[in-house]
C-alpha cells in the first residue's frame, strides 16, 4: 500500500469517528483520532499531520475560534466538520485558518473527495511542509532543513526523508519506501537504499546532531524525533 498523508480526527461522536478513521484508513491513510479540542491540539504539536478534521462543537471548546487555536500550531490543512455552522460562522472560520468545511450528516466518499482537494490545494502551496522535531521538509520547493540548515538533499534523498517523516515514530518498510519514492512495489536493493539513507543521515547528523533515523534490520526504517 502507498504511503499517503497523515490526518487527525477531532470529534467526540465515537460512532462517526470510527467510520471516519475506518473509511479513510481503507484509502490508505494513516489516522488518528481524539475527542477533544485540548487532546487535538497535543495530537497536533507531537505528531504534525497534513491534514485536520476538526468538529467545531467539541465539550471543551467550540465555534469557528478552533480553527484560529489549531493554525497558531500547524501548518496543516484544516477542515471543519459541523451540523450547525452558518453562512457568518463560515467565513470566520475561513478567516482565521479554515481550509474547508463538510456538513453533517455527509457521506465518507464526500469526506474523501475533499481531504484529497484540499491536499492539492495545500501542496502547492508554501505552507506544504512536514515537519518533525527540529527537521522541516518543504515539498513546495523540494528543500529541507535541520534546526534552519540547508540538509542539500538530492531528490532520491528528499523523497525517502519525505516518506519517513510523513511516518514519524513508524516502521517504513522496504516496500513501502520502494513505491513512495521510485513508484514501484520493489524499488532499489536493499544495499543501495542502504546507501542513501547512509548519505541523509551524515547531512543531518552533521557536526554531532543526535541520529533520527534508525534501522529496523530486515524490515525497514523508523524516523524518531528528538
Amino acid at each position: 500500500m502507498p504511503i499517503k498523508w497523515k490526518v487527525a480526527l477531532v470529534e467526540d461522536d465515537k460512532r462517526l469517528a470510527r467510520a471516519v478513521v475506518n473509511g479513510l484508513g481503507e484509502e490508505g491513510y494513516t489516522v488518528r483520532s481524539v475527542e477533544s479540542a485540548g487532546r487535538g491540539l497535543e495530537l497536533v504539536k507531537e505528531w504534525n499531520p497534513e491534514v485536520v478534521l476538526l468538529d467545531l462543537m467539541l465539550p471543551d471548546n467550540d465555534g469557528p475560534e478552533l480553527f484560529e487555536s489549531f493554525r497558531a500550531h500547524t501548518d496543516a490543512a484544516l477542515v471543519g466538520i459541523s451540523a450547525k455552522a452558518s453562512v457568518s460562522d463560515r467565513i470566520a472560520g475561513l478567516k482565521m485558518g479554515a481550509d474547508d468545511y463538510v456538513s453533517k450528516p455527509f457521506q465518507l466518499e464526500e469526506l474523501m473527495a475533499r481531504v484529497e482537494a484540499v491536499i492539492r490545494r495545500h501542496r502547492g502551496k508554501g505552507g506544504a511542509r512536514i515537519v518533525s522535531g527540529d527537521v522541516v521538509v518543504d515539498l513546495s520547493d523540494g528543500r529541507a532543513t535541520r534546526a534552519g540548515r540547508q540538509l542539500g538533499l538530492t531528490g532520491i534523498e528528499f523523497r525517502i526523508l519525505a516518506a519517513l517523516m510523513r511516518n514519524s515514530g513508524q516502521l517504513v518498510t522496504y516496500a513501502q519506501l520502494g513505491e513512495a519514492v521510485w513508484a514501484v512495489a520493489t524499488g532499489p536493493d536493499s544495499n543501495s537504499l542502504e546507501v542513501h539513507v547512509s548519505r541523509i543521515r551524515q547531512k543531518l547528523e552533521h557536526d554531532g546532531a543526535s541520529r533520527l533515523i534508525h534501522t529496523v534490520r530486515g524490515l525497514g526504517y523508523r524516523f524518531t524525533p528528538e
